[in-house]
């Protein structure tokens, strides 16, 4: 088949296609006396996989080592677990940096006015770089203390010593 029909089939741009030839992810494909890039049935398959691991997240280089893995027959099914489990645990990782940043995100909005007025601790934030990104500044705890009611710091400073 053609490269539209192997792109079609396998879920795969006919541009990535080319290019995870290019790297070595797929072998070079045989062409017609016209100089068409043909492609068989296990070619679109190992398209296939490679699709399915860029879905999982998966970088390149990784899925090469997959790919030869997938294609040993005498492979220790360890090898692959291990592949596996080292990027499930750094999906963990990105994943809490992600939740930090949301968290960090939602407790600066929650801060804001967002009204006519051009005071923004938003910015404030960003601009004074707090490394923690889960915790605000004291200079937010501050300015979201003024903009609450009298006694809610208090009740806040109170719910805090009860847990």
């Amino acid at each position: 088949m053609q490269i539209g029909q192997a792109a079609r089939a396998s879920g795969v741009s006919a541009k990535m296609l080319r290019y995870y030839e290019s790297i070595g992810l797929l072998g070079r494909a045989g062409r017609t006396e016209a100089g068409y890039r043909v492609y068989s049935e296990a070619d679109v398959k190992t398209l296939k996989f490679v699709r399915r691991a860029r879905d999982l997240g998966l970088p390149l280089d990784r899925i090469k080592l997959l790919i030869g893995l997938w294609q040993d027959e005498d492979r220790a099914s360890a090898d692959v677990k291990r592949i596996a489990t080292e990027h499930a645990a750094e999906l963990r990782a990105k994943i809490g940096e992600l939740t930090r940043m949301c968290e960090a995100l939602e407790g600066m909005a929650a801060a804001c006015h967002g009204d006519h007025r051009p005071e923004c601790p938003i910015l404030d934030e960003i601009a004074e770089g707090s490394s923690d990104l889960a915790a605000p500044s004291a200079s937010a705890k501050g300015q979201r203390a003024r903009r609450e009611a009298p006694g809610a710091t208090a009740h806040r400073a109170n719910q805090g010593a009860m847990s």
